[in-house]
């Protein structure tokens, strides 16, 4: 358990014992039964912090206790912030959403659509239209992954080891271009790589390497000291293990060690994953979720219009669907059902259909080793969970996490 600079939860319309009965609970069910390793919590009404807990070790059983200081990968919880580097240049005028991404990356002029077959021998057909940088943004750009285990476009991803951290994001995206999409842009929600090739545009358009921009234009301001791609020597021994539970036998075990035995983010790494890179702490990441609750800005930094904000906010699926509608199965770090989706995360278009207490509006996204935000505009309320358990899926901590956080609210 740590506190630092605590408001009373009355103060801000939250209920003191039930907010303290969280970490208990995940404590309970999931720490002192070895499921997991830690669970950190963070929630925010007003701007003001009413709960921040750290229970739970660096190993599972075993290490030291996390604190504020503890670095997590958070993986896909790097989208949004991918996402909003490219808002900050859609608002210099320097790129639009209806803008073709080829326009930017000449090879996407000639991308194909799976039209049959399988990873060694398929046929491909031309896509109804061209991909546009909405696309990216909105998972709909028929990029896939390669780790999905769903359909013949991820494995002949995995044929052509994309996503190998031997080349740079422009070099990665220009490679996906010569491989068929899984469904023609703007047809269907799919997960995949979409946000890296956005990073990629990014890099080109504003002519540095992404975590140059990162630094200077949102992290710098912002404050977010302990946020990059790798962990400096002076800092990897904050960063805990990760692990990985097997989804057919139930093992632990671990996928990523701690410290300076971690395989990828003791050294900068050529491949600056813009869609799942990024190490930060609890602390680091509110102070981005503050900034965009509060419309843009921190203590004085301007990173992005309150408009702009307003706009990324909205559901960018075609006809206001939900990533159900058209996503099918597609793995999601959301909940499918009354969800759809803007620029860099999830957005809630019916609380009822979603099964949880929640507030129409609410942007949210997680990361594959158990990482998770959300914002809650209506309640003025930033609520962040974070451990190192892939995949995300394991176990249903963040509606967990969802339920006993609405539970709170007297006001």
């Amino acid at each position: 358990m740590f506190e630092h600079d605590l408001t009373d939860p009355h103060d801000v319309g939250l209920n003191a014992e039930r907010l303290a009965a969280i970490p208990q609970y995940f404590q309970q069910n999931y720490i002192d039964r070895g499921k997991l390793p830690c669970v950190a919590t963070l929630v925010s009404r007003g701007s003001e912090v009413a709960l921040e807990d750290y229970s739970g070790t660096t190993h599972i059983g075993e290490g030291e206790p996390i604190g504020p200081h503890t670095i997590f990968r958070i993986y896909s919880m790097t989208k949004p912030v991918t996402s909003l580097a490219a808002m900050m240049l859609f608002e210099e005028g320097k790129l639009r959403l209806d803008h073709e991404v080829s326009r930017f990356i000449p090879e996407f002029a000639d991308v194909q659509v799976f039209d049959g077959g399988n990873r060694e021998d398929y046929t491909t057909r031309a896509p109804d239209r061209p991909m546009t940088i909405l696309d990216l943004f909105t998972h709909t750009s028929g990029i896939t992954y390669g780790f999905l285990m769903q359909d013949e476009p991820d494995a002949i991803y995995r044929k052509h080891k994309i996503g190998a951290p031997t080349e740079t994001l422009l070099e990665m995206s220009q490679r996906i271009a010569k491989l068929p999409l899984s469904f023609s842009p703007g047809t269907q929600w799919g997960y995949g790589h979409s946000i890296d090739v956005l990073g990629a545009i990014v890099e080109i358009v504003a002519g540095q390497p992404l975590d140059e921009f990162f630094r200077e234009r949102i992290f710098g301001p912002l404050g977010m000291d302990d946020t990059d791609f790798w962990v400096p020597e002076s800092k990897i021994d904050r960063l805990m293990a990760c692990y990985n539970k097997h989804p057919l036998t139930g093992e632990i075990s671990m996928s990523d060690a701690a410290g300076k035995e971690s395989k990828l983010y003791s050294k900068r790494p050529k491949l600056l994953n813009a869609g799942g890179g990024l190490a930060s702490t609890v602390r680091d990441y509110h102070r981005f979720c503050l900034m965009l609750m509060r419309g843009g800005t921190l203590d004085g930094a301007r990173i992005i219009s309150p408009k702009t904000w307003e706009f990324m906010r909205q559901n960018h699926l075609p006809d206001g669907k939900t990533i159900k509608e058209m996503g099918d199965k597609t793995f999601s770090e959301a909940r499918m059902e009354g969800n759809g989706f803007g620029l860099g995360g999830s957005v809630l278009t019916d609380p009822v259909a979603s099964m949880q207490p929640s507030s129409l509006g609410n942007f949210s996204w997680g990361g594959l080793a158990s990482t998770f935000f959300w914002i809650d505009p209506e309640e003025e309320m930033v609520v962040i969970q974070a451990t190192q358990m892939i995949p995300s899926g394991t176990y249903p901590i963040r509606p967990q996490l969802q339920q006993l956080v609405y539970a709170a609210v007297d006001w």
